[in-house]
């Protein structure tokens, strides 16, 4: 596994990472209300959160979404690592794009407008599993 960053990567790494890391500080911002709207969606999907307490889930969210988005700007954390954690981070939104009710069209993957925030996220799953594979593929 390559140490550092490859220079054509890092476009794809700080687009992901300013985004995501530009989501992680809004969030820590964030209590009350929007921790519960943030926290009662998750819950809906991912029924193992839904004891947690909102704020708490949502400090944690958001100082998981900062850590990753540094990791994506930072060259020197290798590209498989980065590329798997935004792969995993990514899978969770399309899994909360897939099981919230609303979100697609009836029978479809197409989205509704309320969903076409979310799964305009694919993306990120498309830079992490590219990064993944590129990596293991040992160039």
């Amino acid at each position: 596994m390559r140490i550092t960053a490859r220079p054509h990567q890092l476009p794809a790494r700080v687009a992901a990472g300013l985004v995501i890391l530009e989501s992680g500080l809004s969030m820590a911002a964030s209590n009350g209300e929007r921790a519960r709207q943030t926290h009662g969606m998750a819950a809906g999907t991912y029924p193992f959160l839904k004891d947690l307490d909102p704020e708490e889930f949502t400090r944690w969210l958001a100082k998981s979404e900062i850590a990753l988005g540094a990791a994506l700007l930072l060259p020197v954390v290798p590209s498989a690592l980065a590329g798997a954690a935004l792969a995993a981070f990514a899978g969770g939104l399309m899994g909360l794009y897939l099981r919230t009710p609303g979100l697609r069209r009836q029978g479809s993957l197409r989205p509704t407008p309320e969903g076409l925030g979310i799964v305009k996220d694919v993306w990120l799953l498309g830079i992490g599993a590219g990064l993944v594979a590129e990596e293991l593929r040992g160039d």
